[in-house]
């Protein structure tokens, strides 16, 4: 194949070189010493439980409660309007009913989620964080911030 033997043993010389860095590469990212592994603890990366911040926010009470009650009014307020209507119209104004319904949830639950990610970035920023994902969204890795955050939520 090679007619000199000198590059024979060059090529199988740079051959057995890229075989053994690789196999050191792999041994490194195996064993915890490679940068997958410390990206818990030292990453620019964060994650928070956002739907668990939102559940626990002190806020959230309240917001449920009012649109319970405008859910009621809504239903007593249907029941008597169309009772008289026909079908179509009826149907019409239950669609309209529940978009009403649909941007009063929208009114009172945007605040909460709004605190909500303004306190993640005020603990991201304040911990170096770059990024912050929300944690059914990472496998592995990224610092947890769910804790650091509910803190700074309830102030406890």
């Amino acid at each position: 194949m090679f007619k000199n033997k000198k590059v024979a043993k060059m090529v199988a010389v740079v051959i057995a070189a890229v075989f053994f860095l690789g196999v050191f590469g792999l041994a490194l990212s195996q064993s915890g010493t490679g940068h997958a592994a410390s990206a818990g603890s030292s990453s620019n990366i964060g994650k928070v439980n956002r739907s668990l911040l939102i559940q626990q926010h002190p806020d959230l009470a309240k917001a449920e409660e009012t649109m319970k009650s405008e859910v009621e009014k809504a239903k007593a307020d249907f029941e008597s309007k169309s009772a008289s209507m026909a079908d179509k119209d009826k149907q019409d104004y239950y669609n309209q009913t529940m978009q009403r319904l649909e941007l009063k949830r929208q009114e009172l639950f945007a605040p909460i989620q709004d605190k909500v990610d303004a306190a993640i970035k005020g603990v991201a920023d304040a911990k170096g964080i770059s990024v912050v994902f929300d944690v059914n969204n990472v496998v592995y890795g990224a610092q947890d911030l769910t804790d650091d955050v509910m803190k700074k939520i309830t102030g406890k």
